[in-house]
């Protein structure tokens, strides 16, 4: 009863922020991402009788918080099996967890598929998403490939992600900053608690669903500077809801503000590249295919930073190997 799996993390153009729901997860709206083909997360599961209790190492460190939601993650998936037997869990990440660059949905994500599998559950996609939901929000969006809605619903049953291009459609590149590897201070599980004390969170849902078709439009029609525009404005958007929420949830460093201006001077230079940003201090450049060597090249000289360079991803897959503790 053993099963590895790898998950792409996944970075949204429409953000969602705040939960209808908080035990299932459920979110106040609907999303739109894409699978990041770079950053990933590679889980083994093996349920067994003769371990006597679960056991949970990621990156080779266990974390007593961490490892209680993947604990309440596996009893979901053995009450579904049937089955009692405690598991052992094995995870890495090619990137930089808990730095504002989804590592929990590229984590739950292959944690779903991996324990699922290795207990003889089939489950659909759609029955993936959801169960992957209850673990991370965000890690229901790394199931499908490619291009993906998350659609909010308003029960268990109706809130679950889908494709909706798939990974072959549009040339667009994610090119994540790396600013610093340190783990944020407040996590998005917590920050979303305070989402109802920002005065402008009632004006965002009240446009957020017209945001939704406009960059399904533009995506469809691969109408860059339209999707450009709307991407990085919600980036901005979503974080002065934290700033203004109560607490105050200030992700950005300042080399993020250094950043994003910098990349306003590379479009009046006549480059066109566009940023997003999730719930921490990295940032995304989006640019075309083509233009991925100038934008390399001026981020370099602008962050100091690692690079890592993403297209769109399939979603969540088993894969053949297993993780051990040397491998850790």
């Amino acid at each position: 009863m053993k099963a590895t799996a790898v998950a792409p993390s996944n970075i949204a153009f429409i953000k969602y922020w705040g939960k209808r729901d908080e035990d299932l997860r459920i979110p106040l709206n609907s999303s739109i991402s894409m699978n990041l083909s770079n950053l990933t997360t590679e889980t083994t599961v093996e349920f067994s009788e003769k371990f006597e209790k679960d056991e949970v190492l990621i990156d080779g460190i266990f974390d007593i918080q961490v490892a209680k939601r993947v604990v309440g993650h596996l009893d979901r998936v053995r009450k579904l099996a049937g089955i009692k037997s405690r598991a052992k869990v094995i995870s890495k990440n090619n990137f930089p967890a808990s730095t504002g660059l989804s590592s929990s949905a590229s984590g739950f994500a292959a944690l779903t598929l991996a324990a699922t599998a290795a207990c003889g559950l089939q489950l659909s996609e759609k029955e993936l998403s959801i169960l992957a939901r209850k673990g991370s929000g965000s890690a229901c969006r790394s199931i499908p490939d490619g291009f993906v809605e998350w659609i909010a619903g308003n029960s268990d049953e109706t809130s679950y992600a889908k494709s909706i291009f798939p990974v072959n459609w549009w040339d667009i590149v994610d090119i994540v900053c790396i600013l610093s590897c340190k783990p944020k201070e407040i996590p998005t599980s917590i920050g979303q608690r305070y989402v109802s004390t920002s005065p402008f969170m009632i004006t965002r849902l009240k446009k957020i669903n017209n945001k939704i078709k406009l960059v399904k439009k533009y995506i469809a029609n691969r109408d860059f500077t339209r999707f450009g525009e709307i991407v990085e404005h919600e980036a901005l958007e979503l974080h002065a809801i934290m700033m203004t929420s109560y607490p105050s949830l200030i992700y950005l460093y300042p080399e993020s503000i250094n950043l994003i201006n910098s990349i306003y001077r590379l479009r009046e230079e006549g480059l066109e590249c566009y940023f997003t940003i999730n719930t921490g201090h990295n940032l995304h450049i989006i640019c075309l295919r083509k233009d991925i060597e100038k934008v390399t090249t001026k981020s370099h000289d602008l962050v100091l930073k690692d690079l890592i360079i993403n297209e769109s991803s399939i979603g969540v897959r088993l894969n053949q190997n297993y993780l051990d503790l040397q491998q850790t």
